[in-house]
């Protein structure tokens, strides 16, 4: 069996602000599907635009460069030799969970609430899939400054989106929507460490996105067609080139994210992407507001604890200092 690639991982110091930055393009992409799943009056065929759009232009990075060419001719080996499980070549059906997610409820929710759904799920599983050992970087201990940097970003995240509770005249009616996107952030993290994985084996990240999409975009077309059969198609596909950006900036953080894991963990780069998120969230809902945001005190305040939280859950704490447990060999 062949060795994975020897390629160092990115030093945690330059990681986790790329983190941050990949984490920035996920609000603006949860606006742009759902734009778009309102205009076309159908969030599943938005979801399959965006997913669509981003094979192509993997497809074409991955065509056009060495180093992704490279890479897409190890796919077929490393399932065939079984180099890592073969069902993570399907991590992109979990990607297809999360733009669905996008698409049918950032229109009810709005970018704050569906950014603290998200990441409450993805909070929770980076402690557990860091714990299996799933990722290239193996098992990493859960230890108590983990654990407490972990709630309390969930509980900065939470205070952030504040205003947008009770700027609503039904907070109950949010219970529903919110389970969806609640299952995404969960399930993202399990995606993040097979795409890792995926990427030490292919050597490449390009190859690993290309497969995520191409998985999605199965799942996707697939609900879509049955979904037509049913009750045929919806409103056409808009001009405005703006509505097909979704897919290109979901390369972008997912192939970041597939290369990030081996060094910072899973956690780690869930916990930069949410920070890179809540920013995110800040800046649109300041610079282009959409109907219901609210950006007040805590709104800031919540985003700047955030910032804190994941500082004090990747500060390099003295070994054995703080363990939840035994048997941890600390951070």
């Amino acid at each position: 069996m062949p060795k994975p690639s020897p390629r160092p991982a990115l030093p945690r110091v330059a990681g986790l602000p790329v983190a941050v930055a990949a984490g920035l393009l996920i609000p603006l992409q949860g606006r742009i599907n759902g734009a778009l799943a309102v205009r076309l009056d159908d969030g599943l065929a938005a979801s399959v635009v965006s997913f669509t759009t981003g094979l192509l232009v993997i497809a074409a990075v991955g065509f056009f460069l060495p180093r992704g060419r490279a890479g897409l001719r190890q796919v077929l080996p490393a399932v065939r030799e079984r180099r890592f499980p073969r069902i993570y070549v399907m991590a992109g059906a979990i990607g297809a969970v999360f733009v669905i997610a996008q698409s049918f409820t950032v229109g009810v929710l709005g970018v704050a609430l569906f950014t603290v759904a998200v990441v409450t799920g993805q909070t929770m599983s980076g402690l557990l899939v860091d714990r299996l050992g799933i990722a290239p970087g193996g098992k990493r201990s859960v230890t108590t400054m983990r654990i407490l940097g972990s709630v309390l970003t969930v509980a900065a995240v939470a205070w952030a989106v504040s205003p947008r509770f009770s700027a609503t005249t039904d907070p109950a009616a949010l219970v529903l929507p919110v389970l969806l996107p609640v299952l995404a952030g969960f399930l993202m993290s399990f995606q993040q460490a097979m795409n890792g994985t995926a990427t030490v084996h292919y050597g490449s990240p390009i190859a690993a996105t290309f497969m995520n999409f191409a998985a999605g975009s199965v799942v996707l077309w697939l609900l879509l067609l049955a979904k037509f059969a049913i009750a045929g198609p919806g409103n056409p596909l808009p001009a405005e080139w703006w509505y097909y950006l979704g897919g290109p900036m979901g390369c972008v953080f997912i192939a970041l994210a597939a290369l990030l894991v081996r060094g910072l963990g899973v956690l780690m780069t869930g916990l930069g992407m949410i920070a890179g998120q809540l920013l995110g969230s800040l800046a649109l809902d300041v610079v282009l507001p959409a109907p219901g945001a609210v950006v007040a005190l805590p709104t800031v305040l919540g985003t700047l604890l955030t910032l804190v939280a994941i500082i004090l859950a990747t500060l390099p704490w003295p070994k054995g200092a703080l363990r939840a447990g035994p048997g941890g060999k600390g951070r």
